[in-house]
Order: C-alpha cells, then sequence, then structure tokens
C-alpha cells in the first residue's frame, strides 16, 4: 500500500497527464536579465553555428515525432503514459539551447546522442515494444509533474535481479550534491555512467533531478516523491524499505526530508549537508539585518528545529573528521542528546568531503540493517513541527496549531491500557495508534475513549471531535506565499486597463521575472493562462498565480471584495493602514473564496530567486503570508526589508492580526 504521500503524488500526477492541455500559453523562451552573474544555472558556453544548427534540427525532428505519438497513442493509455521517458531527452537539448547553458564541449555530442536515444525510443513506443521499461542497470526515465505540467527526468539504477512480477524490492534515494552547472543534460550523462556512491545488491536506487540546484526543498521535494510514485508503479518497490540517502547538498536535502518525512523511510543516512540557516550561514550578529518573519520562516526547513522526529525511524549519520560540515551533524548530535537519544554518527578518520571506504562499508551495513527491518510503527510517537505543511507522523496527525511558525509538540503513548498525549501549541490533532484501547488522556485531562480518534481543544478543554468549521489553517493551506508552488499552479496574465500606469507596469515587468526564474532555477514551462480564458476546472485544481490588480485581472476583480487586503485606486488598505496605490501593490497567500481548498496568490512568484546562485541554505522564503511592496525597487535588489513596506502573517483563521513578530 502506498504511503499517504505518495497516493497524494500518484493520484495528482494522473490528474495531471489527463489533464495538460493546450490551451496553456507557451512560456515565452525566457531572456537573459542584466546581471547574468547572478543567474542559476550560469550563462552556458557559446554553441558553434554548425552545432546549433544540426541540434536545432534535431530538437525539431524529435519534437514532430513526439507530436505524432501524442496523436497514434491517445487511445493506447498505457504506451502513451510512457511518452515522458521520451521527451526527457528532447528536452534537455532544447532546454540548454534555449536557456544558454551547454557547459562543456563534451555537451554538444552528449546532446546529439541523446537526441538519438529519443528518437530510438519514440520508435520502439510507435511499435508498441519499449524496451527500457524491463531493463536492468542504469535507466533514466520521465514523468509529468504535477506542478507544472513539464517532464521531469529522473535515474534508477534497476537491480539485475528484477524480473517483471517479481515480489516487492528495497529501494534506496541516492540525493546528488551541489553543481551549478548540472543542467538536464549532464544530469543525464551522470545517471548513464555511474550507478552513484552506493548500490545495494537486489535494490533499485532513485536519483531525483530535484528540479536542479535547491537541496530538495519546494520543487526539489516535490520531485522526490514524484520520482518515487512513478517507480512504484513501474517497478516491484516495497514501500516499507525505502530509504533516504544523499551527501553534500544531498546530505542537507536527506536531513530535511528524513526529520519532516521520517516515518516514510526504513533508514536516514545523510552525509554531511547543512541543518539549519542560522548557524551555517554564520549570522548570529546579523540578525538585526534579517526580517523577523524571514527568521520565523527558517523553520519550515531547518531539520535542526524538530530532530526528535528522527527517532521515527533508523538514523545512519557519516561526517569525514577533517570536513568542515561535520559540525551540522554535531549540531544535530547534541541536540538529540538533549532529548535522550544517541545518534549513530559514523566518521571518516583524517578525511574531508568524501566518504572514507572503511567506514563507508559499516554506513552500508548498518543502513543494509535497517532496510531489511523496514519501516515499524511505533507505539510512542513524538513529533515537532512548526507547520502544518508537516502534519504527520506515523499515527499522529496534526489539525490544528494554535500558532503558526512556534514550535508545536506532541507526545503521542499508545503502549499502556489507554493513550496518553501531552501537546504543546496545538489546538487541534487525529490518532490513529496501533491496538490501542481503553481511553484517551490528554494533557492530563480524560477526555473518554478513543472513538474516531479526533480531538479539539475548546476554550482550554479538549473535547472529542474535529476542531471547529470555517476558513482555517490546514495542511497544504497554511502559507506563505512559496507553498503555492508545492501543487499545480497557473500564472494569470491579466487583459484589462490597470488601475494606474505605474503598477500596470510594475505587475507585468513581475511576471516576466518570476516565469523566467521559475524555468531557470526549477527547470520547467509555468502554465500561464489570460484572465478570460481561466475555467471552473482551472479553478478547482490548480493554485492561481493572480498578476496585475482587481481593475486589469477579471479573476482578481472576482474575489478582492472577499481578500482582507483591500486595493483601491485610491490606496491599499490593510486594517487600519492605507498606502499610496501609485508607489505600493500588496502581495499575498490566501485561499481561493471562489475554492477555498486552493490558493490564490496575488502578484508573486517564488520569493528567494535572488539566492539561487549561492547558497541552497539561503533558499528560504523571504516574505511571510502578505506584504505592501515598494513598486520602486526591483526584484533583484528586494533583499531583507528592502523594498518591503510591511509584512506579516495571516492568524490562524485566515484574519489580520497586528502582530509583527
Amino acid at each position: 500500500m502506498l504511503p499517504v504521500r505518495l497516493k497524494r503524488c500518484a493520484i495528482l500526477s494522473a490528474l495531471v497527464i489527463a489533464t495538460v492541455s493546450t490551451s496553456f500559453a507557451a512560456a515565452p523562451k525566457p531572456k537573459l536579465p542584466p546581471n547574468p552573474d547572478k543567474l542559476s544555472p550560469p550563462p552556458g558556453l557559446p554553441v558553434p553555428d554548425d552545432v546549433k544548427a544540426t541540434l536545432n534540427a534535431g530538437v525539431a525532428t524529435l519534437g514532430r515525432q513526439i507530436a505524432g505519438l501524442q496523436a497514434t497513442l491517445k487511445d493506447k493509455p498505457e504506451l502513451l503514459e510512457l511518452l515522458p521517458d521520451v521527451e526527457i531527452f528532447h528536452n534537455a537539448v532544447k532546454y540548454a539551447l534555449e536557456d544558454d547553458i551547454f557547459f562543456s564541449p563534451t555537451h554538444f555530442k552528449s546532446a546529439e546522442q541523446f537526441l538519438k536515444m529519443g528518437m530510438d525510443r519514440a520508435l520502439e513506443l510507435q511499435a508498441g515494444k519499449p524496451s527500457w521499461t524491463t531493463a536492468t542497470g542504469l535507466v533514466v526515465r520521465g514523468y509529468v509533474s504535477k506542478l507544472d505540467g513539464s517532464v521531469q527526468p529522473y535515474g534508477l539504477v534497476v537491480p539485475a535481479s528484477f524480473k517483471p512480477g517479481n515480489k516487492p524490492m528495497r529501494l534506496d534515494f541516492w540525493l546528488h550534491g551541489r553543481g551549478d552547472t548540472l543542467n538536464e543534460i549532464a544530469f543525464l550523462e551522470g545517471r548513464l555512467k555511474s550507478g552513484g556512491e552506493f548500490t545495494p545488491e537486489d535494490a533499485f536506487v532513485l536519483h531525483p533531478y530535484g528540479r536542479f540546484m535547491n537541496a530538495f526543498k519546494f520543487a526539489g521535494e516535490v520531485d522526490v516523491f514524484e520520482g518515487l510514485a512513478h517507480a512504484m508503479k513501474h517497478y516491484p518497490i516495497d514501500a516499507k524499505r525505502v530509504s533516504m540517502r544523499g551527501f553534500s547538498m544531498g546530505g542537507a536535502g536527506t536531513w530535511h526530508l528524513g526529520v519532516h518525512h521520517a516515518d516514510q523511510w526504513a533508514a536516514i543516512n545523510p552525509g554531511a549537508g547543512f541543518v539549519d540557516v542560522l548557524n551555517y550561514q554564520k549570522l548570529a550578529d546579523k540578525l538585526d539585518t534579517i526580517p523577523w518573519y524571514e527568521q520565523k520562516l527558517w523553520n519550515l526547513y531547518n531539520p535542526l528545529s524538530a530532530p526528535i522526529n528522527l527517532e521515527s525511524s533508523t538514523l545512519v549519520a557519516y561526517s569525514g573528521e577533517i570536513d568542515a560540515q561535520k559540525a551540522a551533524a554535531d549540531m544535530m548530535e547534541a541536540a538529540l542528546a538533549k532529548e535522550g537519544i544517541k545518534m549513530t554518527h559514523l566518521i571518516g578518520p583524517k578525511t574531508g568531503h568524501k566518504y572514507e571506504p572503511e567506514t563507508k562499508k559499516k554506513v552500508a551495513a548498518l543502513v543494509d540493517a535497517a532496510s531489511a527491518k523496514g519501516v515499524t510503527v511505533p507505539k510512542k510517537v513524538t513529533f515537532v513541527t512548526h507547520t502544518l505543511k508537516w502534519d504527520t507522523m506515523h499515527w499522529v496527525t496534526l489539525n490544528a496549531l494554535e500558532k503558526h511558525w512556534e514550535e508545536a509538540r506532541i507526545e503521542a503513548d499508545a503502549s499502556g491500557s489507554g493513550v496518553s498525549v501531552k501537546t504543546k501549541n496545538i489546538a487541534a490533532f487525529t490518532i490513529k495508534p496501533p491496538q490501542a484501547k481503553g481511553s484517551v488522556t490528554i494533557d492530563g485531562q480524560n477526555v473518554g475513549a478513543l472513538g474516531a480518534g479526533s480531538f479539539a481543544k475548546v476554550n482550554g478543554k479538549w473535547k472529542a471531535g474535529s476542531s471547529s468549521q470555517g476558513l482555517v489553517k490546514a495542511h497544504d493551506l497554511q502559507g506563505p506565499i512559496d507553498d503555492a508552488f508545492m501543487e499545480s499552479f497557473i500564472m494569470v496574465r491579466p487583459t484589462g486597463k490597470p488601475l494606474n500606469p505605474q503598477v500596470g507596469q510594475w505587475a507585468s515587468n513581475e511576471m516576466k521575472e518570476a516565469l523566467f526564474q521559475w524555468r531557470r532555477q526549477f527547470r520547467g514551462p509555468a502554465q500561464v493562462k489570460s484572465d478570460s480564458a481561466i475555467t471552473d476546472e482551472d479553478i478547482k485544481n490548480n493554485n492561481l498565480i493572480l498578476w496585475g490588480d482587481p481593475s486589469s485581472n477579471k479573476v482578481l476583480a472576482k474575489l478582492a471584495d472577499k481578500l482582507p487586503i483591500k486595493w483601491t485606486a485610491a490606496g491599499v488598505k490593510v486594517g487600519d493602514k492605507t498606502y499610496d496605490a501609485t508607489k505600493n501593490a500588496p502581495v499575498m497567500i490566501y485561499p481561493n473564496p471562489l475554492n477555498p481548498t486552493k490558493y490564490v496568490v496575488i502578484n508573486s512568484g517564488f520569493t528567494f530567486h535572488q539566492f539561487g546562485a549561492g547558497s541552497n541554505s539561503q533558499q528560504t522564503p523571504k516574505l511571510p503570508d502578505w506584504a505592501v511592496l515598494d513598486m520602486s525597487v526591483s526584484p533583484a535588489k528586494r533583499l531583507g526589508s528592502t523594498g518591503v513596506v510591511d509584512a506579516a502573517f495571516f492568524g490562524e483563521k485566515w484574519e489580520l492580526t497586528s502582530a509583527r513578530k
């Protein structure tokens, strides 16, 4: 049975395959901004004219073949769903040409080879005989992402013992390290040449692309789960014997995915990798320059904020003795020690930023043993989070917090005759303990029999039943702005006359920048529609990123009076404050009044694009749920509080609050 997170990915991926439509406008070819030194990925090598002509011709030919297959296979869904395995080769070359990201002369030759490989697969698909689906060894696959309808690649080491119909087998993730020139061509090159650091016998190894260089956060995190859901659909993989592993930036990703999804993994094996922003960036003496809300938002991804979650799996950490990044693992070890937990931390003697051979063998043996045991469901669960984005650990699910971005903690023990629960900063939760009997005690209060397992705090007292209805922050509906880009979204272009010329030009520039940065840093063209083309199905299935103002954007006009921040030609009104609408514009995330199960975002892409070329530890949300921006400050210069006139989080009922700390 698929874990809940993988069920969500599998269902949504299927919906994407079924609903991707040509009604979406093709995103324009990205143009380099005036500061190319800060691009991520950076500009590549000049492409010789003859090479460019050959590759463009090959891209066009393979593109026509793909279009033909889309038509001829429409009545053969089992073959049509394999088309992304062809498209990964086409896109790798197409994107490298369009984005100017060939980084080595060897990429030119690889590009030619990949176009041939794509054509070979296309012809096999046309004949109904796709050989790669049963191949062993190094295989590259592709899937359609729920986020933007783009095709994303991943690498797979398929064990020699694999045969269709096998009993479910072990799978290990391997998260790659940072490489600013890891375009799609370089990724495919690597995945077809090497199995990676660990290739256990009788096990699959899945190498996510991770949407380029983001330490497997945001779209990179979605890529991990979508890749796994795709692999589990096509190969016999045991969901209880999946382990998370990686090194360097991949180690940072392993720490994050390990802490926030610990119940998914048989083993968690980080090597090096940062675990928090404050210490890794040495910001202790610079906190007065960093907005308060940005500091709170570090806890969205900081593993150091919730190390106790690792108790829900088997942790095997590795560090080189003289590796500077050992400090991160040392901090995690100390944090776990405060919880009374001894961390398994293997250290390669006299070794820097790599695996020491003998210690590597010991790491492998421990992970092998944990994988053989598989995921087990404990009778005691301790879970810490700062947001309902991470809401579940084993049989405990948090339904409401008292206050987001403060530590929330639950300790649930079903090892006795009943269930004992202790909470901090939690307003509602559900428990489904294994073999639990008897009554439930919460924070010393007996609330009766387990029943349906849902409990809510009402006037300071715990009661059986779900929490209050209405508009509340909930899982995947809790903000901040960047959260909207972790589900399917559409950029909605305005077609009407703006409130004033200043905001019209500003919104146009912001949208162009958002489209460019999504393509550049998250390696997929965002879906774009005009406001007049948005359908009921679009509203039902997507987060809507609305550009413009209530005068220029028809969709925004329909819901503007239902938003907590009011925007007219006279001003931007936030509570009892009004800002000049010729100089300032609001950005926000909010449950869509036309469909409160999805978001609307007003005038914002992901908020940290300026840091793409820097450390991945700085790729954290830079704005909370809403902000009022100074339109004279460009996105590239919007750093810290510069260009931000006011900003804060909405309350737990999505209401404006006076809190600014």
